[in-house]
């Protein structure tokens, strides 16, 4: 918990409307320091892969964040597929419905779908802006901002 606590309580942040915090999935030792330290966390986004594996780490971070009154905010589907880049159809890499099915049995909602774009990891890799400069950049930057808008719809109820 030291780095973390250090992080989060001895770096001046100034005046912030919210905070993101990467955490790596499951249930270990930095998602229960951050959430000993944030007692009044307005909110968590899961973010995860069509992978089944993965899923089995939502499902208990789900049961995580309930069990701390940790709200959930939505889960984000990422890696969602591969556009072809011969016939622009999707390609389900990573398998499918398993995002669906955890949204639906645990009644959160999917706030997006980001498929596999390598040519935005390649632009960001060279320090450029990707907005609206791809095929599918506009659609994926569509589904980024669902995300954006929910967090701030929570922020809006305070």
């Amino acid at each position: 918990m030291g780095a973390i606590k250090q992080f989060l309580e001895e770096v001046f942040w100034g005046a912030l409307d919210f905070l993101i915090i990467d955490l790596p999935p499951g249930t270990g030792d930095e998602p229960l320091s951050v959430a000993q330290l944030i007692p009044n966390c307005d909110g968590s986004v899961l973010v995860t892969t069509p992978q089944d594996v993965a899923l089995i780490s939502v499902r208990k971070s789900i049961t995580f964040s309930e069990k701390l009154n940790v709200p959930i905010i939505g889960i984000v589907d990422n890696m969602h597929g591969l556009i072809c880049p011969h016939c622009d159809k999707p390609i389900d890499i990573f398998g499918s419905g398993g995002v669906e099915k955890a949204s639906k049995d645990f009644n959160i909602p999917i706030l997006a779908r980001l498929p596999i774009e390598p040519k935005i990891a390649e632009m960001e890799d060279k320090g450029m802006i990707v907005q609206g400069q791809l095929k599918h950049s506009t659609e994926w930057q569509k589904n980024f901002e669902n995300v954006v808008s929910a967090v701030e719809k929570l922020l809006e109820k305070e």
